[in-house]
């Protein structure tokens, strides 16, 4: 169990950074008494929704904690009571997670506009970093909370190593859906919330009242703000830290099912440990690569720091494995496909959401609402052709690689930075809120003018990240699948074999075509 506890002490690593990250951040100086009192009002209004589905949230998770408890206790007291435990705590570490995040990034807006009165590259020091309070949250809690528990739940079981983790991944499942039931409520209602106040504030002021948007005469605005931050921060957030500990969990699961000897089980666990280990500390260098000049494009500055935290992560892995498991590289390549399957869908989000892709539909929306609903519709149907197709080539790659174990790897190689991207994705909600105080504030055109250009990259970015929730979460639930038709003997089901991980793939790339 050392390495497991080496790589919760980078979850530890992880939240110094974000204990210093978040102390700079409000260190800076958060503008006039007015900007203050706007940006007072959105956190206000964040921690008031937070404080009444966090009071929903734990309501039901009791409940269903009561109801695995009774429900498990077949196979025995000790089994049914900390696996229901074991699903209470992923539950909190996810809300906790989530306030950490919506704290900062709901105080850093304002700070952020008056970083733009000093130029575009204090503000963009400023929006970044407070997004990178929530990412690097998720996972350091993730991983340290999930380690902790791992280690607490083998060491009270009996038997030899294997059996200890054996008897460990079978309880901390539990973990995984107090995860899941967050995301649940966090992702769905957050969403609903940020787009009612969205859509909202935009008929009152400028359909019905003729106002711009973010004008201070339109009270929906501060409702618009609040929106960003629950949704893309807290909501956001929770779908992530989701898969990012469902992906662990099923190749700590895959692991000891399926390889074949006990030291092999043992080298596969430590493996899955040790990549998100390695991918936190690639998160937290490609934070500092996130910089730009005072005229240059943010969206490549950010794009930077992701790509960076990908090259530092597949360095460290191809390390790790190499003095693990010597020159077989075959878990390296299976993790490798998973971070390039993550990169080529955040970048195929990115072409549909800038460029010529956006000026195209632009162009379109001059001839009437129509055309432009017909185009935007067909570019978001032509956006879906190479991520799925992406995701069933990295299956056919993992699999063949590594088995089942491959696919499990493909999944945490693909989650292993979402430090970087929940970052990249909460500095959207952020760069949105000071653009919003800049204009209430009345600070002129030229720090709007830096505002939305930080603005328009966050809407990019909050693009990228829904694309990667959305295909990191296709091999994670694939994984969890195969998971349980391994300890559930499911052999009926088992379609992977036989080649049947074709099938799988061909399933993925066949959905394409309706679009």
């Amino acid at each position: 169990m050392g390495w497991i506890v080496v790589a919760g002490l980078t979850g530890v690593i992880a939240l110094i950074f974000v204990f210093f990250t978040a102390k700079r951040v409000m260190r800076q100086d958060p503008g006039t008494p007015q900007m203050v009192a706007i940006s007072d009002a959105v956190n206000e209004g964040a921690m008031a929704f937070l404080k009444r589905e966090y009071k929903a949230i734990s309501t039901f998770a009791i409940i269903v904690a009561i109801l695995l408890a009774l429900g498990l206790k077949g196979q025995g007291w000790y089994f049914s009571f900390f696996t229901a435990l074991s699903y209470l705590v992923g539950a909190a570490c996810s809300l906790t997670a989530g306030y950490v995040g919506l704290s900062i990034s709901t105080r850093a807006n304002t700070r952020t506009a008056q970083a733009a009165t000093r130029g575009f590259n204090q503000a963009l020091s400023v929006a970044f970093p407070g997004g990178a309070v929530m990412g690097l949250t998720v996972v350091g809690l993730g991983l340290l909370a999930f380690s902790i528990v791992f280690i607490v739940l083998g060491s009270f079981t009996s038997g030899e190593l294997v059996e200890k983790m054996t008897k460990a991944a079978g309880m901390i499942a539990g973990f995984s859906m107090g995860a899941s039931s967050v995301a649940l409520f966090a992702r769905v209602g957050g969403g609903v919330y940020t787009k009612a106040a969205d859509v909202g504030a935009d008929l009152v002021g400028k359909v019905e009242a003729g106002i711009p948007e973010d004008d201070p005469r339109n009270p929906a605005t501060i409702a618009d703000n609040v929106g960003d931050n629950v949704g893309d921060v807290a909501g956001m957030g929770a779908d992530l830290y989701e898969s990012y500990i469902g992906s662990l969990l099923s190749g700590v699961i895959i692991a000891v099912q399926t390889l074949d000897t006990p030291e092999l089980k043992i080298k596969g666990v430590i493996l899955s440990f040790l990549l998100y280990a390695v991918g936190i500390i690639s998160s937290i260098l490609g934070v500092f690569f996130v910089r730009t000049g005072e005229k240059a494009d943010p969206g490549k500055a950010l794009n930077n720091g992701t790509i960076s935290s990908s090259v530092f992560y597949a360095i460290s892995s191809f390390i790790l494995v190499v003095l693990m498991f010597g020159w077989d590289l075959s878990y390296f390549f299976a993790s490798f496909s998973g971070i390039v399957a993550g990169l080529v869908i955040g970048f195929t989000a990115y072409f549909y959401t800038s460029g010529k892709a956006v000026q195209n539909l632009a162009k379109a929306s001059t001839t009437g609402s129509a055309t432009t609903i017909i185009h935007g519709f067909a570019l978001s149907c032509n956006s879906t052709i190479i991520p799925l197709v992406i995701i069933g080539v990295a299956i056919l790659i993992s699999f063949k690689l590594g088995g089942f174990f491959g696919i499990a790897l493909a999944a945490i190689g693909m989650l292993a930075t979402t430090g970087m991207v929940v970052a990249v994705d909460a500095y959207g909600p952020i760069a949105d809120n000071s653009g919003g105080i800049a204009e209430m504030s009345h600070m002129g055109k030229d720090i709007r003018k830096i505002t939305d250009s930080l603005d328009s990259a966050g809407n990019t970015t909050a693009a990228i990240a829904k694309g990667f929730a959305i295909g990191s979460a296709a091999l994670t639930a694939l994984a969890l699948f195969l998971s349980y038709t391994q300890v559930m003997d499911l052999s009926a089901i088992d379609i992977m074999s036989a080649g049947g991980y074709k099938i799988v793939a061909g399933i993925f790339i066949g959905a394409i075509i309706p679009y």
